[in-house]
């Protein structure tokens, strides 16, 4: 489970890393007459990725932007099916948990190539940089007060009862 959890977590930071606005220049782009390096991935800038390491980082990159992409929309198609589901006026219990296995079986897959693009680009990276990479991966993946599914803060979300087994408090019958 807490491995599981890791999983999701790094997944979610390098999805993160990967889709912010800022990170999109960095995939296709050429050296700038006024840039001081060809590394024009901010992420990648902030690591101190040598140019000999971005010729063998930049394309591990976008083959992973497009791989990852493909399983995202996947994903995203299959989670609207389970919405689908869940609303019908009829509930169909096993096809909902049939599709939750597909749901599962995509994110397995987004982790697996994750995984591997992380332990490709770690072969590519110093020590130093590895360590720089996995602790912003670290802090980003901090999930505490919020939701990347719904986009809500800290406040808009019901804080677990635990007890002091540390179990939640509801109906355990469930």
């Amino acid at each position: 489970m807490i491995f599981s959890v890791a999983l999701n977590t790094a997944f979610g930071a390098m999805w993160a890393i990967h889709r912010l606005p800022s990170h999109l220049v960095c995939i296709g782009r050429k050296r700038d007459a006024h840039a001081k390096s060809c590394v024009s991935c901010p992420l990648h800038r902030e690591l101190g990725t040598s140019e000999k390491q971005w010729q063998e980082i930049e394309p591990r990159l976008i083959k992973f932007k497009t791989d990852s992409q493909a399983i995202c929309r996947e994903i995203s198609q299959l989670r609207k099916e389970l919405i689908d589901l869940i609303a019908a006026p009829q509930t169909d219990l096993e096809a909902i948990r049939a599709k939750q296995d597909e749901i599962l079986a995509g994110q397995r897959r987004m982790q697996e190539l994750l995984i591997s693009h992380l332990l490709a680009e770690k072969n590519v990276l110093t020590p130093k940089q590895q360590e720089t990479l996995f602790g912003m991966i670290r802090k980003q993946g901090d999930c505490v007060g919020s939701s990347s599914i719904m986009s809500v803060g800290s406040y808009d979300v019901p804080q677990a009862d635990l007890n002091h087994a540390g179990n939640g408090n509801y109906d355990e019958r469930r």
